[in-house]
C-alpha cells in the first residue's frame, strides 16, 4: 500500500514536472548585463541569455501576443523576442531613451516613457513586417523622470507618472492632447487603472503607500485615500480575477494583495531581496517576482506563501514576463 501510494505521488509529480517542462519560457530582463534571461522550469533553471542593447529596464509582452519587446534605454532601440521560442524577431534602432514602454490594446499606438530626456514619445504602429513600424507621431514634454505608463482598455486614455516631480499625467491618444497633470506623493512609479476604469492606483516608491485617485474623464482626479502597504511599494501585477492586485514593496521585501472591490488589504508573500516586476501562471498560485538586489528569479507559492525555488540569473534583473499568465486586469 505504501509502495502505491509513493509511486501515485511520483506520478504526480511528473506530470506536473512535464506541464511545466512543455510550457514556453519565463524571460527575465537584466538591465546591468544587457541580457534577457531564457528560465526553463521543472527544474527551474536558466537556460542561456539573449544579448539586448545597453541598459534595458523593461520588457512588454505585445497584446497579440506574438512579441515580447525590450526598451534598451542607452541604446536607443528596442529588441523583438519570440515568447515562444525565444528567438531574436528583429531590432529597432533610433527609439530615443525607451526605459518604459507600452502597447494600446488595439495595437494602434506604442508608447515610450524616456526617463533621462523628460519626455513621452507617441508613435504609431504599421506591424514588424512594415519596413518601418514605428511612426513618431507626437513627442511631448513631461515633468521629470517619467517613469510608468498605463492605457485604458479603449486605448483612448494613457497615464504617465514622474518620479522626481512627483507627477501623475494624462494624455489623450488620438489627439495626443494633454488632459491634466496633477501632484502625488513621493516618487510615484507604477501604476493601475481598476476594470471598471473608475480608479487609478499609484504605488510611492518614495514611501510606504499606494494612493487611489478616483478618475473623472477629461477633469483632473480626485485624490481618494491610500493603502499602507510596504517600504518602496513599487510595482503591480493584477491577479486576474477583477478584484486584486500584487504590489511589490522593494525596500520592504515584501509583496501585498490589494482588493480594490473592497478596499481592504489581503494576504502578505515574501519578496526576497528588493522584488522589483512580477507575474503570475496560469495556475494562479505560482508568482515570479525579479529579486534586484541578489541577481535572481525568486518563485513564490500563493498557497503556501512562501519561497520554493530562486533561479540565479544576471545583475540588477528588473523585468519578467511569461507567455502563459494569469489575464492583467
Amino acid at each position: 500500500m505504501r509502495a502505491l501510494k509513493c509511486a501515485a505521488a511520483l506520478s504526480l509529480l511528473m506530470a506536473w514536472g512535464l506541464g511545466f517542462a512543455s510550457a514556453p519560457p519565463v524571460f527575465v530582463l537584466n538591465s546591468l548585463d544587457a541580457t534577457v534571461s531564457v528560465i526553463d522550469r521543472a527544474p527551474w533553471r536558466e537556460r542561456r541569455r539573449i544579448p539586448v542593447g545597453k541598459e534595458p529596464h523593461h520588457l512588454y509582452l505585445s497584446p497579440d501576443e506574438k512579441s515580447l519587446v525590450v526598451g534598451n534605454a542607452r541604446a536607443d532601440s528596442l529588441t523583438f523576442i519570440d515568447p515562444r521560442t525565444a528567438e531574436v524577431q528583429r531590432v529597432l534602432g533610433g527609439i530615443a531613451d525607451p526605459y518604459h514602454l507600452r502597447f494600446s490594446p488595439d495595437m494602434r499606438w506604442f508608447v515610450t516613457a524616456a526617463n533621462r530626456l523628460d519626455h513621452l514619445d507617441i508613435y504609431r504602429w504599421k506591424g514588424l513586417e512594415a519596413e518601418q513600424p514605428l511612426e513618431l507621431v507626437r513627442r511631448i514634454p513631461a515633468g521629470k523622470t517619467p517613469s510608468h505608463l498605463f492605457i485604458d482598455d479603449a486605448s483612448r486614455r494613457l497615464y504617465a507618472t514622474m518620479q522626481e516631480s512627483d507627477e501623475l499625467m494624462a494624455v489623450e491618444l488620438a489627439t495626443q492632447r494633454v488632459l491634466w497633470r496633477v501632484p502625488v506623493g513621493k516618487t510615484p512609479a507604477d501604476l493601475y487603472l481598476t476594470p471598471d476604469e473608475r480608479h487609478l492606483l499609484v504605488a510611492l516608491t518614495g514611501d510606504r503607500f499606494v494612493q487611489i485617485w478616483a478618475l473623472r474623464g477629461d477633469q483632473p482626479p480626485q485624490y481618494a485615500g491610500r493603502f499602507h502597504v510596504g517600504a518602496g511599494a513599487h510595482s503591480f501585477r493584477a491577479v486576474g480575477d477583477g478584484r486584486h492586485v500584487l504590489v511589490s514593496n522593494r525596500a520592504g521585501n515584501s509583496i501585498s494583495t490589494l482588493d480594490f472591490v473592497g478596499w481592504k488589504l489581503g494576504p502578505n508573500y515574501p519578496g526576497p531581496s528588493g522584488p522589483d516586476d512580477m507575474d503570475l501562471l496560469n495556475d494562479g498560485r505560482t508568482l515570479l517576482m525579479t529579486s534586484r538586489w541578489a541577481g535572481r528569479l525568486s518563485v513564490v507559492d500563493r498557497e503556501q506563501r512562501r519561497v520554493v525555488a530562486q533561479v540565479r540569473v544576471g545583475r540588477s534583473p528588473h523585468g519578467v514576463w511569461a507567455l502563459d499568465h494569469q489575464p492583467r486586469r
